[in-house]
């Protein structure tokens, strides 16, 4: 490969070249940083992260390949990766394909030797904003013209959403979960598949008469990219299906359950992304470690006119990191139990979920 054969021009003019992997397609991205240490695979085919250009904080990414257990979908889709050191040569029993080569069969840029330590500063001091991923030789100003003309879409969870409905079938069936698919992670699959849930995935726009029909025992609200206010028609079935069967929501099902009991939603400056964010569950004052992904939050302002009750703080910052209303069956977190990567300290949260479709309390 060349050398800074590639750049990053970002649209307040500052400019990153580093060297090509994976696909050569020039794209135009939102940037964040995510500051997990391992797990590239999993965040990369993470639906959550479409259209977004994802900056390692962690140097050297490749090293143990992509091995075919650890996907979070069929067809990853996220925007580019940006690294400090790439390594095409992994070392890994488990790995069957180089980072490269997939990266370039699902149409992803990649920019290594990139300085991340001072772009990750940049997003913090900045914010996340919008890049264009182009050839070394593109000129500034057409870079910029170009981030001046083009927006990133709102349509993500459109683009990552199944289609058609299908299921997943656990050994024994001792529950049935349907999940609204926003973009889930297939280790969320997994979480409800090995503790004995039948689980019947759903597009986001199917509507709350249709799930109705397949007599769920509860519902899921996956995570998913983007803004939670970009998908209107999911909070709207949400809102006809509260009270009726216990429901739980991670990361934008999360958002999607607030919107939905009529709260409010906010960007974040830079979001939250890594495996190691502290927050604190307010029932018990205990501590747990969790994996985090997202660019919005859900406004504490807008819990105060509605029944439900804050239940985990963000320490870093205090956001609002879960919600729940007792009364009704239904609650949610911000962050991702189901840690891929990540660590395993909320899995519970899935537990929780299944005491409540056998006559629990949220």
């Amino acid at each position: 490969m060349k050398e800074n054969n590639r750049k990053l021009i970002l649209e307040d003019g500052q400019e990153y070249y580093g060297t090509g992997f994976g696909s050569d397609d020039n794209r135009i991205c939102e940037i964040v940083f995510n500051t997990s240490v391992t797990g590239y695979q999993e965040i990369l085919s993470d639906p959550s992260y479409t259209y977004q250009a994802i900056v390692m904080t962690y140097p050297l990414i490749g090293n143990y390949g992509m091995a075919e257990d650890d996907y979070e979908s069929e067809k990853p889709s996220a925007g580019a990766l940006i690294v400090r050191e790439y390594n095409d040569e992994p070392s890994n029993f488990r790995g069957k394909r180089t980072l490269d080569s997939v990266m370039k069969e699902y149409g992803i840029p990649g920019i290594a030797g990139v300085d991340t330590r001072k772009l990750t500063r940049s997003i913090r001091d900045h914010g996340s904003r919008k890049v264009l991923i182009t050839g070394a030789d593109t000129k500034t100003e057409d870079g910029l013209k170009v981030l001046k003309e083009h927006g990133i879409p709102h349509d993500a969870v459109s683009l990552v959403s199944h289609k058609e409905i299908f299921e997943v079938m656990p050994d024994k069936v001792k529950h049935h979960v349907v999940a609204i698919d926003c973009g889930m992670k297939l280790n969320i699959a997994r979480s409800f598949k090995k503790r004995g849930c039948l689980v019947t995935v759903v597009p986001y726009d199917t509507k709350a008469e249709d799930i109705r029909r397949l007599q769920p025992d509860g519902i899921f609200i996956s995570n998913g990219p983007g803004d939670p206010t970009d998908v209107p028609l999911t909070a709207a079935t949400v809102r006809k299906l509260i009270g009726e069967y216990p429901i739980f929501g991670i990361c934008l099902g999360h958002q999607i359950l607030a919107l939905a009991y009529g709260a409010d939603t906010y960007k974040l400056k830079f979001g939250h992304r890594g495996g190691n964010h502290p927050v604190r569950n307010l029932d018990t004052g205990k501590i747990e470690i969790t994996s985090q992904n997202h660019s919005y939050a859900v406004s504490d302002t807008g819990i105060k006119n509605t029944p439900l009750e804050i239940t985990h703080i963000n320490l870093l910052d205090n956001t609002i990191e879960g919600i729940s209303c007792m009364k009704d069956g239904a609650f949610s977190v911000q962050y991702h139990p189901e840690s891929a990567p990540g660590p395993q300290d909320s899995a519970y949260l899935f537990d929780r979920f299944i005491g409540l479709m056998e006559g629990g309390n949220a």
